[in-house]
């Protein structure tokens, strides 16, 4: 990678250097200590280095070798991040082991071309004005483009890894996630200039773009504590609610097993009954925590709506769902609202299905692929995001891997949420670090609309997380757990990012776009 201020062509034909062994020990580094900075461990400092290494075995390449490390970097990331996906296709999805490796290596390595493109541009757009806030600019655009393309996956963005920092975070409801990204890779930019390019001319430009950096990161703690110091001494005169999770912890292996369904139920009218005392206001269960058709249910129905009659509160669960269109059933992945007092039932189905989990893409070509969720055909997608609403409260539900999705939750906050709610069974990802990863994510909802979350998940975990994105309690993993806390559902001002959305990082996407068609088109003049 050239050196920042140095604003001469580079002829990419001179500069092809082969790969060294040294270069992709320092791309390998890059993506271990990716990984490492993200949850369960407690490294989140490492991002703000952790592309060092990577920009290191950059210098002097062309865009083509450095595309390649890229690659590298992005495959040793992603397959340390993602291998608990082997244990949900290969355990709980009976696919062969081999099988289950192969779809994990092409999953890494489309993942792998985002970093590898990063590379590239950064190489080739080198040397130009600016280039290390280009360079941030770069990323956050990408990091947008993998949360759209082919249904997105956003799943552990870089921003991610600073979930448990207060006052870095409280930037989310003005920009999201990716303003933490810009300002991580930022970071990592100036650390590379500092320590290997001594010896070069420190231009004016390169020490504008340090102050810059500089006056961000004031400005992203000072954010935060303004941010927090309001919530503290603004004694809230809303609406309280006391709130109930219940985690049942039930066995993958056996929730689908028609057998097993008097247990479920027992078990969640038994951890339900122990909080009464506590006069909920509401109560919560996970995704599917009814594995039958509750809509039609004979047996076990009547139980569940008795007890909501009994509880004196409205319950939230999820249960498998189907309507009959036009002589065709649709199945749907859905979450209930049950009042007590015999209102009509409310619920939401779920809007983002997972691919090859509650559907198959292209399923009328490829017939030939299995689901790997255990219910009666395929899911369809619910055609509204609205919230559910009682008295009160309006819970703006997010189901399963629909909280790594902002835009969701976006949706429900501008149709009058005042709560989320989160259901979830991630006992699909075992004893991995799929969990904590799914957690660190949800925190970013709360944040970036001001609202508390309430996430129920079968196996854990299980939260309260509060509208600054602090996680006031959470359950183990693979245990039963009861959690009770008063939750505020007060009316509150959308922020900038609940009403406006990525407009941060579509600017950023924008002006990277014209900066390298301007590269380009200087290039090929010249």
């Amino acid at each position: 990678m050239n050196a920042p201020g140095k604003y001469t062509i580079v002829n990419t034909k001179e500069k092809r250097i082969p790969l060294s062994g040294r270069d992709i020990l320092l791309a390998v580094l890059s993506g271990f200590t990716l990984t490492a900075s993200f949850p369960p461990g407690k490294l989140s400092f490492l991002a703000w280095f952790a592309l060092v290494p990577l920009l290191k075995s950059l210098d002097n390449k062309s865009p083509s070798p450095a595309f390649r490390l890229g690659l590298v970097t992005g495959m040793a990331h992603y397959l340390t991040l993602l291998y608990w996906i082997v244990v949900v296709l290969g355990h709980y999805g009976n696919l062969n082991i081999v099988v289950s490796f192969v779809i994990l290596i092409l999953l890494c390595l489309y993942l792998a071309l985002y970093p590898a493109i990063f590379s590239s541009l950064s190489t080739y757009l080198g040397g130009y004005r600016l280039d290390l806030i280009f360079m941030a600019g770069f990323w956050v655009g990408l990091e947008y483009i993998r949360s759209k393309i082919l249904t997105g996956f956003p799943w552990c963005f870089l921003g991610h890894t600073q979930y448990e920092h207060l006052y870095v975070i409280q930037i989310a409801d003005i920009c999201g996630v990716y303003g933490l990204s810009f300002l991580i890779i930022l970071a990592n930019g100036i650390i590379y200039w500092l320590l290997f390019m001594q010896n070069e001319r420190r231009s004016s430009l390169l020490k504008w773009q340090i102050l810059i950096a500089v006056l961000m990161a004031g400005s992203t703690f000072a954010y935060g504590h303004y941010r927090l110091s309001e919530e503290r001494s603004v004694k809230q005169s809303g609406q309280s609610v006391n709130t109930v999770i219940i985690q049942g912890n039930i066995d993958q292996s056996v929730k689908w097993d028609p057998a097993y369904q008097e247990k479920t139920m027992n078990t969640y009218l038994r951890l339900t009954r122990t909080v009464l005392d506590f006069s909920p206001g509401l109560i919560v269960w996970p995704e599917t925590a009814l594995p039958f058709f509750f809509q039609d249910n004979v047996k076990f129905s009547p139980r569940v709506l008795s007890l909501a009659m009994e509880s004196r509160a409205p319950l939230i669960f999820g249960s498998p769902a189907y309507k009959r269109v036009s002589g065709m059933t649709r199945y749907y992945n859905r979450a209930y609202l049950l009042t007590p007092d015999n209102q009509p039932i409310k619920y939401y189905d779920k809007a983002h299905l997972v691919p090859f989990g509650e559907y198959v893409p292209l399923g009328r070509f490829l017939t030939f692929v299995n689901r790997l969720v255990p219910a009666a055909g395929d899911f369809d997608v619910g055609d509204k995001i609205i919230p559910l609403k009682h008295e009160g409260l309006s819970a703006g539900v997010l189901i399963c891997f629909e909280v790594i999705f902002p835009e969701l939750a976006r949706a429900h906050a501008r149709k009058g949420a005042n709560i989320l709610v989160n259901l979830t069974n991630d006992a699909w990802f075992g004893m991995t670090s799929a969990p904590y990863q799914h957690l660190s994510m949800a925190v970013f909802r709360s944040v970036e609309n001001r609202l508390p979350t309430i996430r129920a998940a079968n196996t854990g975990f299980s939260a309260f997380i509060s509208p600054r994105g602090e996680i006031l309690a959470q359950s183990d993993l693979f245990t039963e757990a009861v959690l009770k806390a008063p939750v505020d559902i007060s009316e509150s001002t959308l922020p900038l990012y609940a009403r406006y959305g990525d407009m941060f990082a579509l600017s950023l996407l924008f002006i990277s776009l014209i900066k390298i068609f301007y590269c380009l088109w200087r290039r090929k003049g010249k």
